[in-house]
């Protein structure tokens, strides 16, 4: 990857004497960009004919166009576009990418994101402080500028609730922290329950990042939550799911991330947020938008310009949306004087965008990386030479021999504590069935709108552990579906309607280390295969995409009624009111594990 330049932290004296000459005149620049439109995300204009003076990777200066008149510069005639700095998304997980962090870089850059801050907590509940140490080599290799926010809640409860494969300690998140400048924050505590209870290891970890003088990122729910929350040194969170929540959170301190989604996932809650800034009268001076999770399909569709773009679509002025999906995410950690703006000194992280803020073009560190929407051979040929994961990493998912993964028949009358899937399928509901007893479970199935749902440990800390539920309003009519991605210890969980297709599914998930599929009578029609620690794919993001438009198809022809991402939701025993983990039925906040079953 020598070719494409690396992110430092900050231009070295030789580099700002340079910028200074090229800025005066004196030297002359590597690369103008010239006849542009230049959005200023300082004053939150967009100024007419301009051109950019570039050297070292770096912007030297913003000129009216025509200054430059030497010969040495290459130049790039921007015929009228908008120059604007490359997007900086502030909270994300390569891993819901189903790719690896080169392979992520991308559609990042197709999508004019330059910078991205992600939390590797996923690959932490699998694989420990090894995972994250993985996925940060694989970042280090990757043709983009990538900081980690370092995992805070792994397992996400306690072992009593789940089996995780990880534990990050506030000792090994300390060393993390000391071991990687890329390190900057500390990521999203999803105990937030705990958090706000003045849980000692909860507590213990914030510390850690404290004492650094890293900030600490959040995940909340309920507006209960939100000032002990905030006491509790959490100063920014990517959950604000109202304009109530959000409003909160701003005047506890809180910066937001304004995140969005696809329409038809858990994560499009920008529409609804915002209206604290269009609304109630907020400034946006504390507010970012970000990805959050994306599978690799829709990272190509919805990236971080698409989600700028709804800000704009929500009310916001086009240079206040890229603003926050630059210049504030960049500030909230402290790079804002680096990466999010056109100043001098800055990086040469830029986009060339048409009429509508569509990215055309990408430069990333002065070099042309994205032009007319496509990938230049410079990008291509690093993208060719991506990361390779310890072997380990290959062999993480271990199942028992024989494993049941469905109930036996109730023979008496009870009442059954049943998870209810609801759109967007972020919250489950706790309902409560009667069941009488009946010849099968399709009786039963017929009668109340239910299917089977089964977790299985696979990090090999347990007997083998499995916990059997039962799902409503699923709507899964026949065959089974199955993901090694059950956030957030990843354990595998699968529903469906017999147990020979469930068995069909999980030994596919055992042969191929990992993947998300679809089973119908005895054969598996989908299959995205995800063979590094049961998250990641070793393919380039358009191949995994391709897979994954196959995967979603066949999920919709089995009538499941929430998206597949949705699904793998289903296990996160931080988020109300009741989920499946490897132990049982947990209900949220209460943290209780009920049976499935109580006779009546």
């Amino acid at each position: 990857m020598s070719t494409l330049t690396r992110f430092s932290v900050s231009p070295l004296s030789s580099m700002t004497r340079r910028l200074a000459d090229v800025a005066s005149g004196r030297a002359e620049p590597d690369l103008v960009i010239t006849g542009a439109r230049a959005l200023s995300t300082y004053s939150e204009r967009t100024l007419d004919n301009r051109e950019f003076w570039i050297s070292g990777g770096r912007i030297a200066a913003m000129h009216p166009a025509g200054r430059y008149q030497g010969s040495a510069a290459k130049r790039y005639d921007a015929k009228g576009g908008i120059i604007a700095p490359g997007l900086v998304d502030p909270h994300i997980h390569i891993e819901s990418s189903m790719v690896t962090a080169c392979a992520y870089a991308e559609a990042a850059l197709l999508n004019g994101t330059t910078t991205i801050f992600c939390d590797s907590h996923e690959i932490g509940n699998v694989m420990d402080v090894a995972g994250v140490e993985a996925m940060l080599e694989d970042a280090r290799q990757a043709p983009l500028s990538i900081f980690l926010t370092v995992p805070s809640t792994v397992p996400a409860t306690s072992p009593e609730m789940e089996t995780a494969g990880g534990d990050l300690t506030p000792e090994k998140i300390a060393e993390i922290f000391d071991r990687w400048p890329e390190a900057l924050a500390l990521g999203e505590k999803m105990d937030f329950v705990p958090v706000a209870m003045s849980d000692e290891r909860s507590h213990a970890i914030i510390a850690e990042s404290l004492k650094r003088g890293r900030p600490v990122s959040g995940h909340v729910y309920g507006r209960e939550f939100v000032a002990a929350y905030a006491a509790g040194g959490v100063t920014d969170t990517h959950e604000a799911i109202d304009h109530e929540i959000a409003n909160d959170l701003m005047e506890a301190g809180v910066w937001l991330f304004l995140r969005g989604g696809p329409p038809t996932t858990p994560w499009h809650s920008l529409p609804e947020a915002i209206k604290a800034i269009t609304e109630l009268g907020a400034s946006h001076k504390r507010v970012a938008v970000c990805t959050d999770d994306r599978d690799a399909d829709d990272l190509l569709i919805f990236g971080q310009d698409w989600v700028t773009r709804q800000a704009i679509k929500a009310g916001m002025s086009p240079e206040q949306a890229w603003s926050m999906g630059s210049l504030h995410g960049a500030t909230r950690f402290g790079l804002g004087d680096e990466i999010g703006g056109l100043g001098g000194g800055r990086r040469a992280d830029l986009v060339l965008l048409d009429d509508d803020l569509k990215p055309v073009n990408t430069w990333y560190g002065g070099e042309l990386v994205v032009e007319n929407s496509k990938v230049t051979p410079i990008l291509d040929a690093a993208l060719e030479k991506p990361y390779r994961y310890p072997e380990a990493a290959y062999h993480t998912v271990k199942l028992p021999d024989a494993v049941k993964l469905t109930p036996a028949l109730p023979t008496v009358s009870v009442k059954a504590h049943c998870i209810r899937t609801e759109m967007p399928g972020i919250t489950l509901v706790h309902e409560t069935i009667d069941l009488t007893p009946e010849n099968d479970w399709q009786e039963h199935f017929d009668k109340h709108g239910l299917c089977f749902v089964s977790v299985i440990e696979r990090h090999e800390k347990s007997a083998g552990n499995v916990a059997h539920g039962l799902l409503s309003n699923f709507n899964l009519k026949k065959g089974a579906v199955a993901s090694s991605v059950g956030h957030d210890s990843h354990n595998i969980i699968i529903a469906g309607t017999n147990e020979a297709d469930m068995q069909v599914a999980l030994r596919a998930l055992e042969k191929t280390q990992g993947g998300v599929c679809v089973v119908d009578e005895g054969k598996v029609t989908a299959m995205v295969e995800l063979p590094i620690a049961g998250l990641l794919s070793d393919k380039r993001v358009h191949a995994v995409a391709e897979e994954v438009k196959a995967l979603k198809a066949e999920w919709a022809k089995a009538g499941c009624a929430i998206p597949y991402m949705g699904f793998n939701l289903i296990p996160l025993s931080v988020i109300p009111e009741i989920r499946i983990t490897d132990k049982g039925l947990v209900l949220v906040p209460q943290m209780e594990i009920v049976e499935l079953f109580e006779t009546l």
